[in-house]
């Protein structure tokens, strides 16, 4: 969808003429009373779930929660996926032309932030002729827009479901942020953020902030488990004769499993948005203008929530989950929370938990039964 007038941005900047990109799943009913929003991660899109007729491994990113008869039964609920501005699939990005100027935004494309997306978001909801959310949903950078959307636009969401996502970064979590951003900048094919011109791409900076990214989206558990200290060779005996000892070669099946992770990422996503993405991770703190008092900060909020985390994710700790749940039981708001003790870090709001799951579904269906006026 073409919007032609100026966004407003935090930053003080606007942006004009851009696109959204965004799918739907399910039937909006008459009421218009049962869509539910879904917001992305840093490398995912729109594609929520289902696969492309005709296109091989295209399954949707959230495939495993989505759909019919599943947790957000699209059968029951009208699901819209939304690409966000700045991001590389398909809406407005540093690789597409500004307006005013005729030539790639590149390095030039504005800062965004979460509650910049929240506000181009209800753009498109403003368009599809939806104005009430019966649910905006989100894992992890997803997660922080749910957030978002709750205390920008409280008189048009009913719930919030928030996975396995947190009140802001902490300063590791910048730092990890910081260093994936320096292996772009420092690629000598980045070229100050206008490599589109030069027919290059910063691959090699793209490949080592997706194997850092990578690692922190695992638990220590999983990693050992599924690689432990294997060789990628077999072994030919105990003793020396195992190694290589070289100080570059891959020897190791986890950093086999890394740097295919960081191929492959090279290969499909933009350097200047994986900048602009993880900046907006950065900025993202609703309870900066209240001096650092999250229960203040929320407030605003007047949905109901579901709240989730993981056990072994210690990139968005359950802690940071219990400070947004003790913030809003402040403000006396109804919420429920779950924390499940599955084993596979960050990555388990992806991945297929049957507890998750079923924590998910009973909470929809709760939903659905308060859209049909039933108890």
């Amino acid at each position: 969808m073409h919007f032609a007038a100026a966004l407003a941005l935090q930053s003080g900047a606007s942006i004009r003429d851009y696109d959204l990109s965004f799918e739907t799943y399910g039937q909006l009913n008459a009421a218009r009373s049962n869509a539910v929003l879904v917001c992305h991660a840093l490398n995912a899109s729109h594609h929520v779930a289902g696969v492309y007729a005709g296109q091989d491994r295209s399954e949707g990113w959230w495939d495993t929660m989505i759909g019919p008869g599943k947790s957000v039964d699209t059968d029951r609920f009208f699901v819209i996926g939304v690409n966000n501005l700045g991001s590389c699939f398909g809406s407005t990005g540093p690789m597409h032309v500004n307006p005013d100027t005729g030539h790639v935004y590149g390095a030039d494309f504005p800062v965004v932030t979460v509650e910049d997306w929240v506000d181009a978001q209800a753009r498109l909801l403003d368009a599809l002729g939806i104005e009430t959310l019966a649910a905006v949903m989100g894992g992890s950078l997803g997660g922080m827009q749910a957030l978002a959307w709750a205390l920008q636009y409280p008189q048009r969401v009913r719930h919030a479901v928030v996975v396995a996502s947190a009140p802001n970064l902490t300063a590791e979590n910048i730092a990890f942020n910081e260093v994936a951003r320096r292996a772009i900048v420092t690629d000598p094919d980045f070229h100050g953020g206008n490599f589109y011109a030069q027919g290059v791409v910063p691959k090699r900076g793209l490949r080592i902030a997706r194997m850092i990214g990578h690692i922190t989206y695992l638990s220590d558990d999983v990693m050992n488990e599924k690689f432990g200290r294997q060789l990628r060779h077999a072994v030919l005996g105990a003793g020396a004769g195992d190694y290589k000892y070289s100080t570059q070669d891959v020897e190791f099946q986890i950093e086999s499993y890394l740097r295919y992770q960081g191929d492959k990422f090279a290969e499909y996503f933009d350097a200047n948005t994986y900048l602009l993405i993880t900046r907006a991770l950065d900025y993202f703190d609703p309870a900066r203008a209240f001096g650092g008092d999250l229960s203040q900060a929320l407030a605003r909020a007047t949905a109901k929530f579901l709240l989730v985390s993981f056990c072994t994710d210690w990139r968005f700790a359950p802690a940071r989950s219990r400070e947004i749940v003790k913030a809003l039981l402040d403000n006396r708001r109804d919420l429920s929370y779950a924390e499940i003790d599955a084993p596979h870090g960050h990555d388990a709001f992806l991945l297929d938990d049957p507890r998750y799951l079923g924590v998910v579904r009973s909470y929809f269906d709760s939903i659905g039964r308060e859209l049909e006026g039933a108890p």
